[in-house]
């Protein structure tokens, strides 16, 4: 039995009007792109402070770890909506849902927290830049080592703003009515 390493980029029969090869690979590659963050973010949960240098108080256990584990979840769940602006679930609600279920999507109801996201994601990464070219106040590490592995950890996520706004935009350009 011979073992298949790529699978083929899902179809994209599922929309009314079909997505872009390159959107959908750029929106399956969403949760992956922010996974090294989500994982980096893991060891603070337990108060391990990845090289930072950090006199700040630390929060009880209790607390630290339902935080960090929950914003990672949540970072990968809002990735994972990324995917709603290629395929046919963010056009039409699935059938599943109650009440709701197989009403059309208003493009607007899609557009515009996606947008409103990009915007808050491009202000986080604006400022991550800044702090570390130092125009705003950065976190000392211990070593080179422990930084390069914040910013390797961390740069990808300054490249989810631009990514989702441009899903949005096409998402907007597909769902447009048609003129004429």
């Amino acid at each position: 039995m011979a073992m298949k390493l790529v699978h083929a980029a899902p179809a994209t029969s599922d929309t009314a009007q079909p997505a872009p090869r390159w959107a959908l690979r750029t929106a399956y590659a969403l949760p992956w792109l922010l996974l090294p963050t989500c994982l980096w973010r893991l060891p603070f949960a337990f108060h391990f402070d990845m090289g930072q240098l950090n006199d700040a108080p630390v929060a009880p256990l209790w607390i630290s770890i339902p935080y960090v584990f929950g914003l990672s979840v949540l970072t990968e769940s809002a990735a994972l909506l990324g995917i709603g602006l290629v395929r046919g679930w963010g056009e039409v609600v699935p059938s599943w849902i109650p009440v709701i279920g197989g009403r059309r999507v208003p493009p607007m109801a899609a557009v515009v927290p996606a947008v409103a996201g990009v915007l808050l994601l491009t202000a986080v990464s604006v400022w991550m830049v800044l702090s570390w070219v130092g125009v705003s106040d950065s976190i000392a590490y211990e070593n080179g080592w422990w930084r390069a592995l914040a910013m390797v950890s961390i740069i990808p996520t300054a490249l989810w703003g631009p990514t989702v706004l441009a899903l949005a935009c096409f998402y907007h350009l597909r769902r447009r009515p048609a003129r004429g």
